[in-house]
C-alpha cells in the first residue's frame, strides 16, 4: 500500500519536524485566543465604558465565525490541502488581532474578534488534515491526542501569562504581539510545510458539497454523532462557565481555591489530550479498536460527572481535575469517522464532527442556565445545589443515552458488514 499508511519512520520524523510544529503554532495561539478575554474582560469594562453583556457578545464573535465556517473549512481543506488554507486564515487572523488591539468602539472589537474566530477556525482541522496525510492511520488517535496537547498549553498561556504581560504592557500591546506572532506563524506555515497529494480532491466544488451530505448521512456519523456532542458539549459547557460556579456554590471554596481547582482542571485536560491517545495507541497494538476505548473512557467521564453531579463525599481537587483527564474522550470520535473514508474527505468528516460539538456547546451552555434559573436562587446570588444537580443530571442521561445509541448503531454497522476504508477496495464507504 502506498500513501502514509506506508510511511517509513524517516520520513514520519521529518513530518513532525516540517509538518507539526508550524501547525501546533497556529493551535495553539488559537486557544490563546479562544480563553484571553477571561484575562482582559475587566480592562476592556473600564478603559471602553463596556458592560458584561458587551463583552459577553465581542468574545461570543470568535466562537460564531469559528462554528459558522467549519463546513466551507471542509470542503477546502480537501481541495486546496491544509498548508495553502490554514496560512490564508491566519493571515485574517493576524488582521483580527491588529484591529483588536487599536479597537476604540465596541463595533471594532466585535469585528476584531470575528475576525480572529474565522483565522483561527482552521487550527485544529487543517492539523488533523496534514496527520492523515503524513502519518499512518493506525497512529492518528496518538498523533492527534499529543497535537491537541498544545491547544492545552495554548489554553494555560491565556491565563497567568497574559496576566504577567499585562503588568507590562495593556491589552492593545498584548494583541498587537499577538498579531506579529500571528503573521510570523502563518508565514511559517506557507513557507515550511510541504505539498502532499495524498487527500487532496480535485473534483468540482458541487462534488465536494455532495460530499459533506455523504458525510453527514454515514451509518458512522449517525452512529457516533449523539455520544459526540453530548460529552463534548458538557465538557465544553460545564469547564467553560458553570466549573467554577459549582465550585463557588456546591463545594463553598472561596476564590483562591477555584482558581486553584479550575488550575488542576486545566493540567488534567492538557495531560488527558496525550493521555487518550497513548491509551488508544496501546490498545491499538493489542488489536482493541478505537470505537470499544472511547466508549470505555466516555463511560468512566460519565462515573465523575456523576459524583460531581450528587456531590459524593470526594475531593473537588480530585474530582474535578479527573473530570479534565476525560472530558476529552471523544477526540477518538475523528480518527474513528475518517477510518471509514478516503483520505480525501479527512477535511470534510472532521469539520462535520467539530461543528456538531460546537452547536452541542452552544446548547448546553444555555440549558444549563435555563435549568438553574427554574430554582430559587440562595442568599448572596447563589446557586442551590438543587440546581446543579437537575441541571448537570439532565445532561448526563443525554449522554447516556448517546453512549447506549452507539453502542447498538455500531453493532448494526459491523454486522452489515461495513468496515473502515483502510480495510476495503473502494475509497470510501
Amino acid at each position: 500500500m502506498t500513501g502514509p499508511d506506508a510511511a517509513p519512520p524517516a520520513r514520519a520524523g521529518r513530518a513532525a519536524i516540517l509538518v507539526l510544529l508550524p501547525f501546533a503554532g497556529g493551535y495553539f495561539l488559537s486557544y490563546l485566543f479562544r480563553t484571553v478575554n477571561s484575562v482582559i474582560g475587566a480592562d476592556l469594562i473600564r478603559d471602553l465604558g463596556l458592560g458584561a453583556g458587551d463583552v459577553g457578545l465581542l468574545t461570543a464573535a470568535y466562537l460564531l465565525t469559528f462554528a459558522a465556517f467549519q463546513l466551507p473549512l471542509g470542503v477546502l481543506l480537501d481541495r486546496f490541502g491544509p498548508r495553502r488554507v490554514n496560512a490564508a486564515l491566519l493571515a485574517i487572523a493576524a488582521v483580527g488581532a491588529l484591529v483588536f488591539s487599536l479597537g476604540d468602539s465596541l463595533e471594532m472589537l466585535i469585528l476584531g474578534r470575528a475576525l480572529i474566530g474565522l483565522g483561527v477556525s482552521a487550527g485544529l482541522m487543517s492539523s488533523f488534515k496534514a496527520i492523515t496525510q503524513w502519518f499512518p492511520r493506525e497512529r492518528w488517535a496518538l498523533v492527534n491526542g499529543a497535537f491537541l496537547m498544545v491547544g492545552g498549553l495554548g489554553a494555560i498561556a491565556g491565563t497567568a501569562p497574559v496576566q504577567a504581560a499585562l503588568s507590562v504592557t495593556d491589552w492593545r500591546g498584548v494583541f498587537l504581539a499577538l498579531s506579529i506572532a500571528t503573521i510570523c506563524i502563518a508565514i511559517l506555515v506557507a513557507t515550511t510545510v510541504p505539498d502532499r497529494d495524498e487527500g487532496v480532491e480535485r473534483a468540482t466544488m458541487r462534488e465536494q458539497i455532495a460530499g459533506v451530505v455523504a458525510v453527514y448521512r454515514s451509518p458512522i456519523f449517525l452512529a457516533i454523532a449523539p455520544v459526540v456532542v453530548t460529552s463534548m458539549a458538557a465538557n465544553l459547557a460545564i469547564q467553560g462557565l458553570w466549573a467554577g460556579l459549582w465550585l463557588r456554590d456546591v463545594a463553598a471554596l472561596d476564590r483562591q481555591a477555584t482558581s486553584e481547582v479550575l488550575a488542576l482542571l486545566n493540567v488534567g485536560m492538557t495531560l488527558g489530550f496525550l493521555g487518550t491517545g497513548i491509551v488508544a495507541d496501546r490498545c491499538g497494538r493489542r488489536g482493541i479498536g478505537l470505537a470499544p476505548v472511547m466508549v470505555g473512557l466516555v463511560g468512566l467521564f460519565c462515573v465523575v460527572q456523576a459524583a460531581i453531579t450528587f456531590d459524593v463525599a470526594a475531593s473537588p481537587a480530585i474530582l474535578w481535575p479527573l473530570f479534565g483527564l476525560l472530558a476529552n474522550a471523544t477526540i477518538l470520535c475523528y480518527p474513528l469517522v475518517a477510518n471509514y473514508f478516503s483520505l480525501a474527505f479527512t477535511g470534510r468528516t472532521n469539520t462535520a464532527v467539530n461543528l456538531s460539538a460546537f452547536v452541542g456547546a452552544f446548547a448546553a451552555q444555555y440549558a444549563i442556565g435555563g435549568i438553574i434559573d427554574l430554582f430559587p436562587p440562595a442568599p448572596g446570588d447563589r446557586y442551590v445545589p438543587a440546581a446543579y444537580q437537575a441541571s448537570f443530571g439532565a445532561l448526563l442521561a443525554l449522554q447516556i443515552a448517546g453512549l447506549v445509541w452507539f453502542l447498538y448503531a455500531f453493532h448494526r454497522i459491523q454486522r452489515r458488514g461495513r468496515q473502515p476504508a483502510a480495510a476495503q477496495r473502494r475509497p470510501s464507504p
